[in-house]
């Protein structure tokens, strides 16, 4: 129960980050609150004083509630690992709801999952509607740079730079499609203009592709 509880918590204030977003020193009253996380006004007000005796929100009786710095934290990063949760699904073969599924993993996204999914999706910066995907925390943005640098997505190779191939977010035809050239552990060398060198092979690849490449840089 209290990892549903956690959830709650964390719905709770990636949603004021939402009002952060739009308005960052507005104060939000629980009713407008409310009505967008669809609860009854009292069960926002509970959660709100709940999350306030913690320390993530600044409450005031009448006049609404707004982030405190914590609480910013910890609602960007659960906006941040959705919208990357939104960016997975949308280069995976994913027949599904995406916003739906991206709100439940986000809560299974740790700290090393979200500098993987980062390293993995080529650290994007805007979800597939094209809002923002707000900036990692400090100490995941360092993470994330003491990586980024051996592993990234084959369009952003340099020409002339090489690689090996350690991750394909495509579907089993597109694979097959590649056969060996384009397989786990190929070596690839950028030509220029979405053309690669794939084990002697030139391939001619476009950016929905080879973005969903990932290699590992020589």
């Amino acid at each position: 129960m209290a990892g549903h509880f956690q959830e709650f918590e964390d719905e709770y204030l990636e949603t004021m980050y939402e009002f952060y977003e739009s308005e960052p020193h507005l104060r939000v009253r629980t009713g407008d609150l409310a009505q967008r996380l669809n609860v009854s006004p009292a069960s926002a007000t509970e959660m709100i004083q709940r999350l306030s005796a913690k320390g993530f929100i600044d409450y005031v009786r009448y006049k609404g509630a707004k982030l405190t710095e914590n609480g910013l934290i910890h609602g960007r990063t659960m906006k941040r690992r959705h919208r990357l949760a939104e960016v997975l699904l949308e280069r995976i073969p994913f027949d599904g709801n995406p916003h739906e599924t991206a709100c439940r993993l986000e809560h299974a996204i740790d700290d090393d999952l979200e500098v993987a999914l980062t390293l993995l999706l080529g650290d994007p910066v805007l979800d597939p509607s094209g809002r923002d995907i707000p900036k990692a925390t400090t100490e995941i943005s360092d993470r994330i740079s003491s990586k980024v640098n051996e592993f990234t997505s084959l369009s952003l190779l340099g020409k002339g730079q090489e690689a090996s191939i350690v991750g394909l977010l495509a579907s089993e035809d597109l694979i097959g499609l590649f056969g060996e050239r384009l397989a786990i552990g190929s070596v690839v060398k950028s030509l220029g203009s979405s053309q690669f060198d794939a084990n002697g092979t030139l391939v001619e690849l476009d950016s929905t592709i080879s973005d969903s490449i990932i290699v590992r840089t020589q």
